[in-house]
């Protein structure tokens, strides 16, 4: 799932992650360097949660796309979105993985192609919803009860932690000078804001609620969900514009044909059973092209 572990509830926004690459393993498993482009194939992915349990996670994935591909496969955790974009301009990278929301900007500004995103064990693209809960006892029972109140908030340019629960306010017809919003930080962060009385309300997604659940921080039958967004899409695993076609091909079934089992590590912090990657196209995220639009969002935003 995506999330950062901070101990303060409601953190400042960090700052924009500076451009560097953190390579994470040199992806070298005695794979034949001459039966890929550029002699290896480079995988970056945003780091949604700590570099340090991601990067296990998917080497996993990478060691498994080796063995399909019968190349070296080198797995970048990127320091944020800017980076990974920064990395695809500058062919830096072959293969990356966004948000859904960063991926309608990384399409945008490079080109970048989604071929696959993490699936059900029936191959049904895996989705997730966004979601804003109070307190059971809060006289809140709609978004349009938010007049006057605190929101808390994950990050800005978050699709289910911003975007989305912004989007529902202005559909209820509130402006959102009329909301007092909050932005804490993250995930975890927005519900502490909330287990704690810092706030009246706070954006809780399925995954974060998932997670906490089972770590025993959060127990629903304490709080009430007061809307809930239609499902989002989960992370895209994109291409550069310019891959060789005939590998691009290449390199989608085999990431289509990866083992469940080699994919459960990473599509665990998504909050995704054990299922296989699936083929999705830009129209599986033409839903988050339109709330950009209509949102007036911009790479800025992110």
């Amino acid at each position: 799932m995506r999330r950062f572990r901070l101990s303060v509830v409601l953190a400042a926004l960090v700052p924009a992650a500076a451009l560097v690459l953190a390579g994470c393993g040199d992806g070298s498993s005695g794979a034949a360097k001459g039966s890929c482009p550029g002699g290896e194939i480079r995988f970056g992915v945003e780091p949604f949660e700590d570099a340090a349990k991601l990067t296990p996670a998917y080497e996993t994935l990478g060691k498994a796309l080796e063995a399909k591909l019968d190349c070296p496969v080198k797995v970048q955790i990127v320091q944020g979105y800017s980076a990974e974009v920064l990395a695809l301009q500058n062919h830096k990278l072959d293969v990356a993985q966004f948000g859904p929301l960063g991926f309608v900007f990384a399409s945008q500004r490079t080109g970048a192609e989604p071929v696959a995103s993490f699936g059900n064990p029936d191959r049904s693209v895996s989705t997730y919803k966004a979601g804003i809960w109070v307190k059971k006892d809060s006289p809140i029972g709609t978004i349009a009860d938010l007049k006057g109140r605190t929101l808390a908030l994950s990050d800005a340019g978050s699709t289910s932690g911003d975007a989305l629960p912004r989007y529902a306010l202005r559909k209820a017809g509130l402006s959102e000078s009329d909301v007092k919003l909050q932005y804490a930080g993250g995930h975890p962060q927005s519900l502490l804001a909330l287990t704690y009385g810092k706030v009246d309300a706070a954006e809780i997604n399925t995954q974060q609620q998932a997670t906490s659940t089972e770590e025993h921080q959060f127990d629903a039958a304490k709080y009430k969900q007061i809307w809930a967004s239609d499902p989002i899409p989960n992370d895209p695993i994109t291409v550069a514009k310019d891959l060789d076609p005939a590998f691009k091909k290449k390199l989608v079934s085999a990431l289509t044909s990866v083992s469940p089992q080699d994919v459960a590590k990473a599509g665990a912090f998504l909050d995704v059973e054990p299922g296989p990657l699936v083929p999705v196209t830009k129209q599986t995220y033409q839903p988050l092209f339109d709330l950009a639009r209509t949102l007036g969002l911009t790479e800025k935003n992110l």
